[in-house]
């Protein structure tokens, strides 16, 4: 018999490759530890990972994936890049100042304003990085965990439009957990909360069929 020529084309792996970069980030912040949501005061621009562990009915899926302590599978996920790096460039002569922990500072100012959460159930990791390396580990911590609040739930991060801006549609994060004061200014949110709701328990179903990472480490 003639050996079979066929042969196996394996990549070689480049750790250079974007993907790897990312990856590697991405690992990095999932090894810090937990903490609360605000943190304690620190200096440093990067990225971010928020946890929910609480009683939330339409959340009762994400809160199995993360009781005892696991915090398998954030809820949201995002950047803090300092304003100076936004304008071109490597970003290497920006001060970075405290961007990183006034966006979680942010962050835990929404949900403690909202009627129907508890800040205590919520915690972060996050992880200080260069500027180039913010973007490219904050998507692939989105594909690989599918975060409710950053796929389903519209406008958790979002601002104060501001005066004059208040004509566009309420984000649907505002309309299942209502209390910031800039957002009932706008127009109605076009879904019901229990349209919201049916929405996330099918993306949370989902998580679970297909499995979400278990790279975490229990702290």
């Amino acid at each position: 018999m003639m050996p079979n020529d066929k042969k196996s084309d394996i990549k070689p792996f480049n750790p250079l490759d974007k993907r790897n970069l990312a990856e590697a980030v991405a690992d990095a912040l999932l090894d810090t530890i937990v903490q609360p949501l605000p943190p304690e005061p620190f200096v440093g621009a990067g990225v971010y990972a928020l946890y929910y562990d609480g009683s939330f009915l339409a959340y009762r899926l994400l809160t199995q994936i993360n009781r005892d302590g696991q915090f398998r599978c954030p809820i949201y996920v995002g950047k803090a890049i300092p304003a100076g790096a936004r304008k071109g460039g490597l970003g290497l002569e920006v001060d970075h100042g405290q961007a990183l922990y006034k966006r979680l500072s942010e962050h835990a100012e929404s949900i403690s304003a909202a009627q129907n959460l508890d800040i205590s159930d919520f915690h972060c990791r996050f992880l200080v990085v260069d500027d180039i390396w913010i973007p490219l580990a904050e998507s692939m911590m989105i594909e690989r965990f599918k975060p409710l609040w950053n796929l389903v739930l519209d406008g958790f991060g979002n601002h104060d439009p501001g005066k004059g801006r208040y004509s566009g549609m309420m984000p649907q994060w505002d309309c299942l957990h209502p209390g910031r004061t800039w957002a009932v200014r706008m127009s109605p949110c076009a879904s019901t909360q229990e349209q919201l709701s049916e929405q996330i328990k099918v993306h949370l179903e989902k998580i679970l069929q297909g499995g979400y990472s278990n790279s975490t480490r229990k702290r």
